[in-house]
């Protein structure tokens, strides 16, 4: 056996139990780029790494394979970024570890040489970790500002609603397959490798990337005015036939084509220039060691934060046997009037619904999910969880003014209807409106030992009920959110 068949045999050995360790997470990321538009371009990803290698091998088959001590560092880092993932319940956070780990056990059994050598299909690799969906209301409300000044701009009167318009052609939504992230994901991961491939300057690489997003976003805006545009002159379902048929892999490859023929007058990277240049790997070797230390330090790594989430990070709390929200000073417990509105809270161990009306006929439903502990499906920050349901007929609209330091928005009901809804979140203790700080709270309690309990407490109103200004009286009247969350906690 050869030294180079002895070292891919120990790589493919231990990537091998590195995944079967994180079997889950793995299946959980393949199932991403399978299931999700959003992700479908690492399906393609995957080969396009296994040609950049490709592009290297005989480059780099001259080096010496070594068995590199410091990358268990790196390993031991990966395995820390996904503890605190699997601690706070945040997949990405998840999946980014278990790729770092893989990168590290390149390292571990190839070597620095080869490490340098393969920089760039490593780091490439980063981008199939499934990210950016949190972005999603920021581009639904750049795309609708930016479509509602052209249209004004195309003498069309257009009115805005969050992510909603009003034309004379008719009702449009913004939605979330609307905003554009799908594409802004997949133009970032071309982009990436195609300033790799046609750059030799940075300076190149970085504008030309940062210019293929700004692009990207502002042809989407484009795509949703020209959309309003079509549905005044043939009519609003016309457009959206026209819409459904242009707007797709038709056009982000228009996109693709714009930038690249912009781009191409200042490409400097010869077409038959070497994919590495090995000349600056020579030197000798440092910080070696023997398959006999590092590879089983290697396989223990995984192993141990592996043990540590089986067997300290399961544990959970009792909640009350019945939770409560009592009617304050002034309010009294009544029925739902007016269009229905339910939250969603998945894996909660128990759930409630209370609807209160004051004096002056204003009401406020209150909503809440508890959970003796969070984990994967269980936990009161993820996404399609909390005041909107996508399953529902309600919609994200906007966001307000806080309530008292929550996550306060607008929700939208085809009629229309306009809800208000006030989010606390409580954690370990703590109430807080910051899903972040719910995020560290959470992974505190897991990683010292805290309460494991959590809370999703939602104030909501809609808009002709009384709206944002019943939701702060009625959280006022209660003494705070805190005073209603150690009241829904109470044992009694």
């Amino acid at each position: 056996m050869t030294l180079w068949q002895r070292h891919l045999g120990a790589f493919a050995l231990l990537s091998a139990a590195i995944l079967a360790i994180f079997w889950r997470d793995v299946a959980a990321m393949a199932g991403i780029w399978w299931h999700s538009s959003t992700f479908t371009h690492c399906l393609l990803m995957v080969p396009m790494i296994g040609w950049l290698v490709s592009q290297r091998v005989d480059l780099l088959r001259p080096l010496t394979p070594v068995f590199w001590w410091p990358a268990l560092v790196w390993m031991a880092g990966a395995g820390l970024v996904w503890l605190v993932g699997e601690a706070a319940g945040v997949g990405l956070f998840r999946q980014l570890g278990l790729v770092l780990m893989l990168q590290g056990a390149v390292g571990a059994v190839l070597g620095e040489k080869l490490v340098r050598g393969l920089l760039f299909p490593l780091g490439y690799a980063l981008l199939l970790v499934p990210f950016g969906e949190e972005l999603v209301p920021l581009l639904q409300t750049f795309t609708a500002h930016i479509s509602v000044v052209l249209l004004h701009l195309s003498g069309i009167s257009a009115e805005m609603e969050g992510v909603f318009i009003t034309t004379p052609a008719g009702f449009f939504e913004v939605a979330e397959e609307c905003s554009g992230v799908n594409f802004l994901i997949a133009m970032l991961a071309y982009a990436v490798f195609a300033a790799h491939l046609c750059f030799k300057s940075w300076t190149r690489r970085i504008v030309f990337v940062a210019a293929a997003l700004a692009t990207t976003i502002l042809a989407n805006a484009l795509r949703a005015y020209g959309t309003m545009v079509a549905a005044e002159i043939w009519g609003i379902e016309a457009a959206g036939g026209i819409d459904h048929i242009f707007y797709g892999w038709i056009f982000f490859g228009l996109v693709i084509a714009i930038v690249m023929l912009v781009a191409c007058r200042w490409f400097d990277r010869p077409a038959n220039d070497v994919a590495v240049d090995v000349s600056g790997l020579d030197g000798p070797l440092r910080f070696t060691g023997s398959a006999n230390a590092v590879l089983p330090a290697a396989l223990a790594i995984p192993l141990l934060f592996s043990g540590w989430a089986w067997l300290v990070g399961g544990r959970s709390a009792p909640l009350p046997d019945t939770m409560a929200v009592e009617a304050p000073r002034g309010w009294s417990e009544t029925r739902a009037v007016g269009m229905a509105w339910t939250p969603r809270f998945d894996g909660a161990d128990q759930r409630l619904l209370r609807h209160f009306v004051d004096g002056r006929g204003r009401r406020v439903t209150v909503a809440i999910g508890g959970y003796e502990r969070q984990a994967e499906g269980r936990e009161v920050v993820a996404f399609g969880q909390g005041a909107v349901d996508p399953d529902s007929k309600w919609a994200w609209s906007a966001s307000l003014p806080a309530v008292e330091g929550a996550r306060t928005e607008r929700l939208f009901h085809p009629g229309p209807v306009l809800r208000d809804a006030a989010t606390w979140f409580v954690v370990d203790g703590a109430v807080t409106g910051d899903p972040r700080r719910a995020k560290i709270a959470g992974l505190k309690a897991r990683l010292l030992g805290g309460d494991p309990r959590a809370l999703s407490l939602i104030v909501s109103s809609a808009e002709r009920q009384g709206g944002r200004d019943a939701m702060e009286d009625f959280v006022s009247a209660s003494g705070g959110a805190k005073a209603m969350a150690d009241r829904a906690l109470k044992t009694r």
